[in-house]
């Protein structure tokens, strides 16, 4: 293909593609993101060529591997348009009978569609599926329908069109005010208008200017970006070249993490299409502008997530945070104005330029627009990648969308905002997804992490757990960040141990207000989140470790003890087989005991008891009852433990 050298020659392009395409042609549609393949899906893909091939339908159908198209657990996912039938958990033995009977016969493999649990219901088609039904799907709805190594499929899209109108009839000026009255605020954590970023730095002096892609996702559950990036890279590309146009860059970076392989290879491929194609490099477009894009691969420090930590790391030095005398839009990456926003922000870029900001702004809340993604994962039925717009409440995300917490459990929470993020309650599922919302209720929308907990989940343990992980990722350069948290983890594992002490809460809070006050950035600043927000609504869990020394939610360990219940023990000595400790006393017609000086509380006989028995049981706080008397543990017509 030739350099494109005008928006003309570029739509020119585009409709050329879209002749050759017959939209009648079936195409089947095989998600190749990391979690499908980690399913598989390469296997599938390779197994519907040979299938298509054998069947002699080269010419009849098309195959292409695409992006995560969000249901993640129910990988392989494969859609075949352009009746849009779905079909999920697909592996190669099914292919055979997909191109026999869906592409060849036109009927639909039933046992492949999704099932409503709900109510019995199957959905033949993706926009049917309870779980996308409910979505609002802007920015990460063509990961399935392009092929994620193919520029061709995304100009086919319409792609490259909004930087070929914002060179074209948008002065820089009239981009950053576009992007301002959408009121787009940053999805990587903070939500900072990403206009008034861009107008700072428009407006900065210096001449050398740079624009930057934080793909640095650090969150534990957290993989939006990456598959923006795996799926649909030229989107965020596209973004990435309007922000430089408009700002007056010439350069900009990719920041990205390098576990994340599939990532870094679709960007890079992707910059070297754009590059063939005249959509980067000099005179793009016949404009006169000129830009160049560079990957660098991050070494995984969850604090090169912050802006002026991840400028250092781009430097080639140590990456950790500096302190913000100056704002980095006027004082960024060598000291020059620089513009950095996350995947997302910079994905949506092309669609407010394109549809303009008057249509962004009627999706979302009064302070939070257009919609936003979420990584839902946890305690919950249908956990992947899910995008409704801003304002929509909790409830219907885990409910409506999520199908709800699995196995009967109850609900409990819902962390957001990724480890120094916070734990919203029941009472406050009817809140609204927002920035100022969720900050409101002691969390924050983070980069889009969203794990939900069951009753099952003791949150003094979750709060242990995310300051565990904060100290770790911790820079070391400032004592309130460094030390502080690693004292505050020292108590939060003192108290699941059951050797909290009265003032623990009060020297925790003490602990928390000087890591907010005093830490050099903003991993330090919303490190005592986790605590806060458990103590905020869970308070009675804080004061059940440390004064009763129990767990409500008989989670930790040293706080719970295992004991068999005579009246329902059978005496069927799987327990005792399976017990790794050698911690269960009995024989054929003997009710067992749980020997509590050899158990270890592994929780191995709890799990092996058959269900219909009930026998083993699980408690905290409370005294183990007494064991059965030798005498009396022989199971006879008579005795409690046998059968009717």
């Amino acid at each position: 293909m030739a350099r494109l050298n005008s928006p003309e020659e570029l739509e020119n392009f585009r409709q050329e593609l879209l002749s050759e395409k017959d939209p009648g042609t079936p195409c089947i549609s095989i998600c190749a993101g990391a979690g499908c393949i980690a399913s598989g899906a390469d296997e599938v893909i390779a197994a519907f060529n040979a299938e298509i091939e054998k069947q002699g339908l080269n010419n009849r159908v098309d195959t292409k591997g695409t992006g995560c198209p969000g249901f993640c657990e129910r990988g392989p996912v494969v859609v075949i348009y352009p009746e849009e039938i779905c079909y999920l958990g697909v592996t190669a033995e099914d292919v055979p009978e997909i191109v026999s009977q869906t592409i060849k016969e036109k009927k639909v493999v039933e046992r492949l569609l999704f099932t409503d649990p709900a109510t019995g219901e199957k959905a033949i088609h993706e926009s049917d599926i309870s779980f996308y039904k409910n979505q609002e799907r802007n920015v990460i709805c063509n990961n399935i329908k392009i092929d994620s190594k193919s520029i061709d499929d995304y100009l086919a899209l319409d792609g490259y069109s909004a930087l070929s109108k914002a060179l074209a009839v948008m002065a820089p000026e009239e981009v950053v005010g576009e992007i301002k009255k959408s009121n787009l605020r940053g999805r990587g954590g903070a939500g900072f208008p990403a206009g008034r970023k861009w107008e700072g730095s428009r407006n900065a002096p210096e001449p050398i200017k740079y624009v930057i892609v934080n793909a640095d996702e650090g969150d534990p559950g957290a993989f939006m970006d990456r598959a923006l990036l795996e799926g649909n890279p030229h989107s965020i590309l596209e973004g990435l070249i309007i922000g430089g146009y408009a700002i007056g860059s010439h350069e900009g970076y990719i920041y990205v993490r390098q576990e994340y392989p599939l990532a870094v290879e679709n960007i890079t491929l992707a910059i070297q299409q754009a590059e063939a194609y005249g959509l980067l490099g000099k005179n793009i477009l016949g404009s006169g502008f000129d830009f160049k894009v560079f990957v660098h691969q991050g070494a995984g420090a969850f604090v090169c997530g912050e802006s002026t930590a991840l400028m250092t790391a781009l430097e080639g030095r140590v990456g950790e945070p500096r302190p913000k005398y100056v704002r980095s839009n006027i004082k960024g990456l060598w000291n020059k104005p620089s513009v950095l926003n996350n995947v997302e922000t910079y994905a949506n870029v092309p669609l407010i330029i394109n549809k303009g900001a008057d249509w962004f702004t009627q999706i979302g809340t009064e302070g939070s627009k257009g919609t936003k993604i979420f990584s839902l994962v946890g305690k919950i039925t249908n956990t992947g990648l899910v995008e409704v717009p801003m304002g929509m409440p909790l409830k219907d995300i885990i409910y409506k969308i999520g199908g709800g917490i699995p196995d009967g459990k109850k609900f409990k929470a819902v962390q957001t905002g990724g480890p120094s993020g916070g734990c919203i309650p029941e009472e406050q599922l009817n809140l609204q997804v927002g920035f100022d919302e969720l900050t409101k209720a002691g969390s924050m929308m983070g980069s889009g992490g969203m794990i939900v907990m069951d009753e099952d989940t003791c949150m003094v343990d979750v709060a242990r757990y995310f300051i565990d992980f904060l100290t770790d990722e911790s820079c070391g350069k400032c004592v309130p960040c460094r030390e502080g948290l690693r004292q505050m983890h020292r108590i939060l594992t003192n108290i699941t141990l059951g050797k909290g002490k009265e003032d623990d809460i009060e020297l925790l809070e003490d602990l928390s207000e000087t890591a907010i006050e005093a830490s050099l950035c903003a991993l330090g600043k919303s490190a005592p989140n986790p605590f806060l927000s458990t103590l905020r609504y869970f308070r009675d869990e804080y004061e059940a470790h440390i004064n009763e020394k129990r767990c409500p939610a008989l989670s930790c360990k040293e706080l719970i003890a295992y004991y068999i219940d005579p009246d329902k023990c059978k005496a069927c000595m799987i327990c005792a087989r399976k017990c790794p400790a050698d911690a269960i006393d009995g024989g054929k017609k003997k009710i067992h005991i749980v020997d509590q000086d050899k158990c270890t509380k592994c929780g191995t006989c709890f799990e092996v008891c058959p269900s219909r028995f009930d026998a083993v049981k699980k408690i905290s706080g409370d005294p183990v009852p007494s064991p059965v008397p030798e005498e009396e543990r022989i199971i006879t017509k008579k005795s409690p433990g046998r059968d009717k």
